[in-house]
């Protein structure tokens, strides 16, 4: 389970507790302007009971990111206008090919036989590898690339969100009782969210869809 400690990835890990799976789950630091989504990814882990697992990765040329580059701006768009048009300086260049790499070597040398990412396509910032032909592109790569695939063992990419809105994710994570309080989706880091970022709009927008009040 690629677990960043927001929203997203926290209800996807109670999801896949929910359908039985035995759960590890990873988190990556790539360079993100701040560590604090690691302090909610421990925390969410240990609230689901699951060993917990984190990568460093030192990549410099992702600094082309404003969610790496700190001397970057993050962008502030009306939400209106967010997940349309060109795609944000937030962009990761190769960001999920990466994770799902990672992931993809702990699963082969652990037997695993799923992976299960967060990525969402509807309420999202227009990342192009939070798309379903990405997930099944990176499948077929498992199959060729892997000592699962080479035994005959498929190893699957499971993104159960891809095509829930914000809204509905808020609703599922109720129902499956993440602890909604211990995760954090801001891009810039910081004591309390700011408000202002893609992703804190998009989680705003979530839990008003919803009628709830965000407890973080």
């Amino acid at each position: 389970m690629l677990l960043s400690g927001g929203l997203d990835s926290s209800t996807c890990l109670y999801w896949a507790k929910a359908r039985g799976y035995a759960c590890e789950a990873l988190s990556v630091l790539y360079g993100q302007r701040h560590d604090r989504e690691l302090v909610s990814a421990r925390a969410v882990a240990r609230a689901a009971g699951v060993p917990w697992r984190v990568v460093r990765l030192s990549l410099p040329w992702l600094a082309v990111s404003s969610l790496v580059g700190r001397k970057r701006r993050l962008p502030d768009a009306p939400l209106s206008r967010i997940g349309s048009g060109a795609i944000p300086s937030t962009y990761v260049p190769g960001r999920n090919t990466v994770l799902l790499s990672v992931a993809a070597s702990l699963a082969d040398a652990s037997g695993a036989e799923a992976i299960v990412t967060g990525a969402n396509a509807i309420d999202f910032s227009g990342y192009p590898d939070c798309r379903p032909g990405f997930h099944r592109a990176f499948e077929k790569v498992l199959a060729a690339g892997t000592r699962a695939g080479a035994e005959g063992r498929r190893i699957r990419v499971l993104a159960p969100l891809i095509k829930l809105d914000k809204a509905g994710i808020v609703r599922l994570a109720r129902r499956l009782r993440v602890p909604l309080e211990e995760t954090w989706s801001c891009y810039a880091g910081g004591r309390r969210p700011c408000g202002r970022c893609d992703s804190c709009k998009l989680r705003a927008k979530g839990f008003a869809g919803a009628g709830v009040e965000d407890p973080a």
